[in-house]
């Protein structure tokens, strides 16, 4: 399959160009070649490629800054994927799209499933939830995917700021009352290629829209953080804290745990425990 992959230099998008490499004609675009505010440079360049799959892994992730960068939040988690998914449509292309458990408000008690009323309580998630709504409205072969506290060896992500504080100070606060599921880069990469390498063309409608892939199993921050100098060996004091005594620009949702039981059903796919992935990324 040719296949055309937005934002190829992420924690997704560099695992995705490593895994369809291997079978698949692949072409990556990132920041250097090509501007996403320029819908007309979407459109032109996906009816150049003229591929059989779009995937977009490109976003706009600062949350926090999100809450005073609103136009350009929305150009890229919301107008950019717009155009790429009416382009779609018009040549009968499928397109994967990523989204986030940011776009619920973090008040449930159980996890979250597909068909949850969305509530996004910052920026950043009502922004990814305008892309979800456009890309649907503009493009009937789509899967998108939410997910969750991703992660990968590389880039700028918790993991790695855990580790690097590690060795920089001998005592942490971790918020322990945000719950979430940790999300490897190459686990929710390898369950997209299984995805759009099962599913034909002309079976897409039947089993387009939105399904939940993150990590299995579910912790806090400061959960995550103490497996993390666990696997390391890491010789840190690590305090829980309270979000009120982390104060950030933009609300976090307090449980954003995502249930993953549609995304097995359909497609036959799971990511695994999100300890088992952590452990063989800090292996390496």
């Amino acid at each position: 399959m040719r296949i055309l992959v937005f934002g190829k230099n992420g924690q997704v998008g560099s695992a995705l160009m490593a895994l369809l490499g291997e079978q698949h004609e692949v072409r990556g675009l990132d920041q250097e070649d090509m501007d996403l505010v320029q819908s007309s440079q979407i459109e032109s360049t996906i009816r150049d490629y003229q591929p059989d799959w779009v995937i977009n892994a490109s976003a706009y992730t600062a949350v926090d800054r999100a809450e005073t960068e609103v136009e350009l939040a929305d150009a890229i988690n919301h107008l950019a994927p717009a155009a790429m998914a009416k382009t779609c449509a018009a040549l009968n292309c499928g397109f994967l799209h990523y989204s986030t458990d940011y776009v619920f408000d973090g008040s449930a008690e159980r996890p979250y499933l597909e068909s949850d009323e969305p509530n996004p309580q910052s920026v950043y998630g009502s922004t990814k939830l305008a892309g979800e709504q456009a890309v649907m409205a503009e493009c009937p072969n789509t899967i998108i995917l939410r997910t969750a506290w991703v992660y990968a060896e590389q880039g700028a992500n918790f993991v790695n700021t855990m580790l690097r504080l590690a060795d920089e100070r001998d005592e942490l606060g971790v918020v322990s009352d945000q719950f979430g599921s940790p999300t490897l880069a190459y686990d929710l990469a390898r369950v997209s290629v299984s995805v759009i390498e099962s599913t034909q063309i002309e079976n897409l409608a039947n089993v387009a829209g939105i399904y939940h892939a993150t990590g299995s199993g579910m912790t806090s921050w400061f959960g995550f953080a103490r497996e993390i100098f666990s696997l390391a060996d890491k010789s840190v004091k690590l305090n829980a804290i309270n979000t009120e005594d982390y104060p950030t620009p933009a609300p976090r949702p307090h449980y954003s745990v995502l249930s993953n039981e549609k995304l097995q059903r359909v497609f036959g796919v799971a990511l695994p425990a999100w300890q088992e992935s952590l452990a063989k990324t800090l292996k390496k």
